[in-house]
């Protein structure tokens, strides 16, 4: 057993305070993770404010880097010393037909979270990474690409992969029209992406402020979303509309935006959709989660290849509390990160 410090929940709607807690003693496939930034994302901000009275602590952060200090007596992939990085499963069967091929977050037992979930061997509650340290299965530990900020990579171990995964499952290309719905955490790094993909991106916006911002970040073209005759503009032109929009609106003007046979892709997952169904004609809709094991060392090697990562706001991780103020009033751009380890 190792003790680390962390931040954990004090309660509904209590701030997060440091506790001291004790990782696992090591297994063979175990990798032991000095952790150094964590990112904070509205997942983490969801968790803590849905604790329930009396419920134990809990340590969130599920997309982190940090240097490995320790490894098990079978890992041979990773050495003391190496950069790495985790994301949001820590754990899965390994033996279903998603596990077999590489989408662990569809695990047909579903997957052990890096919070907020429960070890597969020992039954005890996994805690975050808002924390000087993780211990964590081999196969889910990913080598960090030399050359990227490692701050700037935590926030790619969530909204990265998640970006990422259908923009290279539709074989977004070089002569691919691909629209991104909203400019947040997630819409940033679509945008990134699909831009060093070679695609002509178009970002859909309900604030004209964030024109500027977007065409800073490669978008081609820039459409308020508010104007009809905008809209009306870009309709049937595009292959791929990624929408990263998390608040309920319509997606009928996005599935007008796309070509015949082209594909909406939702990640927002708002509490519900407004779509009509003659909207759909000729269009598909898919909605999407995150990538496996293979998909994430891929958008990190893509990543490191290019010199991508989120755009983010730093914060000592003692500032936590105040992370998850501004976060909560959307006061950020695009990522906040906690640096863990001085």
């Amino acid at each position: 057993m190792r003790a680390v410090t962390g931040y954990a929940t004090t309660g509904p709607h209590g701030p997060l305070r440091p506790i001291q807690f004790t990782r696992r003693a090591l297994r063979p496939d175990d990798v032991a993770v000095r952790v150094t930034h964590v990112g904070v994302c509205h997942s983490d901000l969801h968790a803590v404010e849905g604790i329930a009275p009396g419920a134990p602590r809990l340590v969130p952060g599920h997309e982190f880097v940090g240097e490995v200090t320790e490894v098990g007596a079978e890992v041979t992939r990773f050495q003391v010393g190496d950069a790495v990085a985790v994301g949001n499963i820590v754990d899965s069967c390994g033996e279903c037909e998603n596990c077999l091929a590489h989408r662990e977050p569809y695990c047909r037992e579903f997957p052990t979270l890096t919070y907020g979930g429960v070890d597969r061997r020992d039954g005890t509650p996994t805690q975050g990474a808002y924390s000087t340290g993780y211990v964590v299965r081999d196969a889910f530990v990913h080598d960090l690409p030399a050359g990227l900020d490692p701050a700037a990579t935590a926030p790619l171990m969530c909204a990265g992969v998640t970006t990422w995964s259908p923009l290279s499952r539709a074989g977004v290309g070089p002569g691919t029209q691909v629209g991104v719905v909203g400019l947040g955490g997630l819409g940033h790094l679509a945008v990134k992406f699909a831009v060093a993909l070679g695609a002509r991106v178009t970002v859909f916006t309900t604030s004209a402020a964030k024109a500027d911002d977007a065409r800073a970040l490669g978008a081609h073209d820039v459409v308020l979303s508010t104007d009809p005759g905008a809209m009306a503009a870009v309709a049937g032109r595009l292959d791929f509309v990624l929408d990263t929009a998390s608040g309920a609106h319509d997606l009928a003007p996005y599935l007008a935006a796309l070509r015949i046979d082209g594909t909406l892709c939702v990640l927002g997952l708002p509490e519900q959709y407004v779509v009509s169904p003659m909207s759909l004609l000729g269009r598909s809709l898919t909605v999407s989660g995150s990538g496996g094991t293979a998909e994430t060392q891929e958008m990190l090697d893509f990543c490191g290849a290019h010199g991508l990562t989120a755009d983010v706001e730093v914060l000592p991780i003692d500032e936590v509390n105040t992370a998850f103020e501004r976060l909560a009033r959307n006061d950020v751009r695009y990522r906040f990160v906690l640096a863990v380890a001085s």
